[in-house]
């Protein structure tokens, strides 16, 4: 069950704004078939904030795209891909490396399995340049930041 106490709400929140800001601030890169969406780093944190994590990251999602402009499709299954794939990294909390692999190719299967009908591309295309930019920014820069703060004390939730 999920605690509704102060910190949650803050935490969530804060992890809403971050992730929106950061979608929104870098379009360029964020938006398209290929796409390195820097914030998607913040979803390998669902391993050590669990599930204020796990609900920011997906509400950032909405928020950012809802600004993007690629419609309802991309906002719902969007931000169903990051719901999934923070859940995702969060049961392999005990196998960091391996619950940042499971979050990357869960937002490239979603992601890139509606971007192909959005951008008239065959599906091939879509999923390598969504699963390239997921590979960057979850796997490398997520990863590395989940290192970082288990090296300073912050480690798995449970």
């Amino acid at each position: 069950m999920v605690n509704l106490d102060s910190r949650v709400i803050t935490l969530t929140a804060i992890f809403a704004a971050i992730y929106a800001a950061g979608v929104m601030v870098l379009a360029p890169i964020s938006y398209g078939i290929v796409q390195v969406r820097v914030a998607d780093a913040l979803i390998p944190l669902s391993v050590i904030f669990g599930w204020p994590a796990i609900c920011g990251v997906t509400l950032g999602c909405l928020v950012a795209n809802v600004y993007g402009g690629l419609g309802l499709t991309d906002v719902i299954l969007g931000s169903i891909a990051n719901l999934v794939a923070a859940y995702s990294a969060y049961y392999w909390r005990k196998k960091p490396f391996l619950a940042c692999i499971s979050a990357s190719l869960t937002v490239s299967i979603i992601v890139g399995g509606y971007l192909w009908i959005l951008f008239s591309v065959p599906w091939e295309v879509s999923l390598l340049g969504v699963l390239a930019g997921s590979l960057v920014s979850i796997d490398i820069l997520g990863y590395g930041l989940l290192k970082a703060l288990s090296r300073i004390g912050y480690t798995s939730s449970e």
